[in-house]
């Protein structure tokens, strides 16, 4: 089962994301898609790290996120920005390329057993960026966000901490 989460900066995604993993599972899994690219970065990811008790288990992995040990697990993933960021480079920014490896895992997850709550930013709502790669990586992020939403049994958008169900 996948459960997707967008929503905003700092809307509240990843806290709702552990609370609703704590909810079904006593031992749930952090998966973190993050390279840590500076400092500021690492304060965040830091921050997240202090919100997770001994109770969650940690893997982190920039890709191929299906090759990890989740089947019959609760799962969060956090986030699909950070995991196409990661795909999009790999790829030298080819949308199509980077599209189709991200909706494979997607389907690869889907077919495990378990419970997946995927996180995502909803980077179209924001400012128009100003460059090309900028361009391209938004519409990527917003053709991903379609897909995970698609092919979720739940989907949640994040405003202000408060949680508005669009899919159950």
């Amino acid at each position: 089962m996948i459960i997707y989460i967008s929503g905003g900066v700092r809307s509240g995604k990843s806290r709702y994301a552990m609370k609703l993993a704590l909810e079904k599972s006593s031992d749930p899994v952090y998966v973190a898609t993050a390279k840590i690219w500076d400092e500021d970065f690492g304060k965040r990811v830091a921050r997240h790290q202090q919100e997770r008790g001994p109770e969650w288990s940690l893997f982190e992995s920039e890709q191929a996120l299906h090759l990890l040990p989740l089947a019959g697990r609760t799962a969060v993933i956090d986030c699909v920005t950070l995991w196409l960021t990661n795909l999009f480079m790999t790829h030298d920014q080819d949308i199509d390329r980077s599209l189709a490896v991200f909706k494979t895992e997607i389907d690869a997850i889907a077919k495990l057993q378990g419970t997946f709550i995927i996180i995502s930013n909803e980077l179209g709502m924001g400012i128009h960026p100003e460059t090309e790669v900028g361009r391209k990586f938004t519409d990527l992020q917003g053709w991903a966000n379609q897909y995970v939403a698609n092919v979720a049994e739940e989907a949640i958008f994040m405003v202000s901490g408060l949680p508005l169900i669009l899919k159950k």
